[in-house]
């Protein structure tokens, strides 16, 4: 499939094989820390950018140590420092994707992983490695890690290091790349002073970006979130539209292939929409944003940068089809309903793994979106009725029904009168009709057999008394980071080195993807289905 090329990267001039991976990747403009940060680093200066995650602060870096790495020769140029095993796989795929075209390879290094592995990988030759400062240390003293190449350095999360105990560990890592053409990008949320004594000693005249977070008050905004699956995602879009009593929404998605295939796939479903991105002359987008405006499309499916601007009234909803990787995206799009002291409604689609996104929006509005099970086929069916039973009581008021009734005239002849009226309905609204989805399991993950009682799953967690851990404990966690209900959890069994907890089914894989490889009480923790009673020895 053709995806469309970027031309530049905002105002930014990029090579065309970084412009083509940022294409893929459904970037269209830069956000305000890349604008700020890409042109400073490449031009080879020191930068301190003031950031939270969230703000695309990878792309701000790893776009320019990608560009500015040569790519045929097999060293480590860039070395990219991260608190966690986490960020260092996260930043290690980003840049992965970005220099995609460009060949370069990312290696991200990180304790935990048997280090042999990554001693034959350091041998084959990688220009960036990605890695948490203990590992990177231990590979620099046992001489499988040379960092005499390196020109760049970037400490992500530079805060964070800090709170870990981890600045010596960055200090002698710092001293073992030359000083001499050293570019140092230092990433942190807040600057405490012992970030500021590292870039003071280590960074050469530091220019400093600061990117601060919209601040949001938007009381006439009600926002609630589905969980759905991939799989039914626009089936789901289809109940909600139908529940809701939406006038005009403007529904988001990330990228403008998303958009393009989600009108395609809401037409074929026989709802009125129209596409804004990018790719839409000025011409093309006038019309469009003209037939949204008089009412003669009722959704408009829209990209962030192709829907900034857009200065509409009467919109009652925005649908977040894809949630935002930036939660500052996410202020904007719902900005665009409740206007003019008007109610509007928020709704956004989220897969059980994108949870700890959603957490990160909600940090940042200060407020916690309220969750809405699914509508199911009766709460449809009895809307559509009530719909239906309004319409047609119109239609005999309006008295404009004539060649139909010699129609019905003769059929009432041969059949019952409900009967021809019920075939009429049906013939009317059934190219209208959504998709018919599965509902028994349609949000749940088959978990099989884990020897939980009926209806719950049984997970096994790798912490236990040896931790000092707590039934409150574990309830706390996994309300707090998955947002369900403490009062919902079953069973919870602590041993010495591991616990058992218990489930609601239909929050399982959502509890899995929020939990597993988080911290709790300083350990990251691996959570997982429990093998049944009968084959576990419990």
């Amino acid at each position: 499939m053709m995806v469309e090329r970027l031309k530049t990267f905002g105002d930014i001039q990029l090579s065309k094989p970084l412009l083509q991976a940022l294409s893929e990747m459904g970037f269209e403009e830069p956000s305000p820390i890349q604008r700020e940060a890409i042109p400073v680093a490449l031009h080879g200066v020191d930068l301190i950018g003031q950031a939270q995650t969230g703000t695309g602060k990878t792309a701000a870096f790893g776009i320019p140590v990608t560009e500015k790495v040569n790519s045929k020769f097999q060293a480590v140029q860039a070395l990219i420092v991260t608190p966690t095993r986490e960020l260092a796989i996260q930043v290690s795929e980003e840049i992965s994707k970005i220099g995609k075209h460009k060949h370069v390879k990312p290696l991200p290094i990180y304790g935990g992983q048997p280090i042999d592995r990554q001693i034959r990988a350091l041998r084959m030759g990688y220009q960036v490695v990605v890695g948490t400062p203990g590992r990177l240390l231990d590979h620099l003293n046992r001489g499988t890690l040379r960092l005499q190449h390196v020109k760049t350095v970037v400490l992500d999360e530079a805060d964070e290091m800090l709170d870990m105990g981890f600045i010596d560990d960055i200090e002698s890592l710092l001293r073992e790349v030359p000083a001499e053409g050293r570019q140092v990008l230092l990433f942190s949320a807040t600057m405490p002073p012992g970030i500021r004594r590292l870039a003071q000693t280590y960074m050469n005249s530091p220019r400093s970006v600061t990117v601060s977070r919209d601040e949001l008050t938007v009381p006439l905004i009600e926002q609630v979130f589905y969980e759905t699956r991939e799989s039914i995602k626009v089936d789901a879009l289809g109940r909600i539209i139908d529940m809701e009593d939406i006038g005009q929404g403007i529904i988001f998605c990330r990228t403008k292939r998303g958009v393009d295939e989600l009108v395609v796939a809401l037409e074929a479903r026989g709802y009125f929409a129209d596409a804004l991105h990018g790719d839409l002359s000025q011409q093309q987008r006038d019309r469009v944003m003209k037939r949204f405006r008089d009412g003669k499309s009722e959704l408009l499916v829209a990209t962030d940068v192709a829907a900034r601007g857009l200065d509409i009234n009467n919109v009652t909803h925005v649908v977040n089809f894809d949630i935002p990787q930036d939660p500052v995206s996410y202020v904007h799009r719902i900005g665009r309903t409740g206007r003019v002291g008007r109610k509007g409604q928020a709704i956004t689609l989220i897969s059980p793994k994108e949870y700890r996104q959603l957490r990160l929006i909600e940090n940042l509005i200060k407020t916690r979106i309220r969750r809405q099970e699914l509508p199911s086929l009766a709460d449809i069916s009895e809307r559509q009725a009530e719909n239906l039973k309004n319409q047609l009581i119109k239609l005999m008021q309006s008295n404009h029904l004539g060649s139909y009734r010699a129609i019905v005239g003769e059929l009432l002849q041969e059949y019952d009168s409900i009967e021809v009226a019920a075939a009429a309905l049906k013939y009317a609204i059934e190219g209208a009709n959504v998709e018919e989805l599965d509902d028994k399991n349609s949000d749940e993950r088959l978990f099989g057999n884990t020897g939980a009682a009926a209806g719950m799953v049984r997970f096994f967690i790798n912490i236990g008394r040896v931790q000092q851990i707590r039934p409150q404990d574990i309830i706390r966690w996994i309300a707090d980071q998955s947002g369900i209900s403490g009062n919902s959890i079953g069973m919870i069994n602590i041993y010495d080195k591991f616990t058992f907890v218990e489930i609601p089914e239909k929050y399982a894989s959502r509890v899995q993807s929020c939990m597993h490889q988080t911290m709790i009480k300083g350990r990251k923790v691996s959570v997982e289905p429990a093998k049944a009673r009968e084959n576990s020895g419990f």
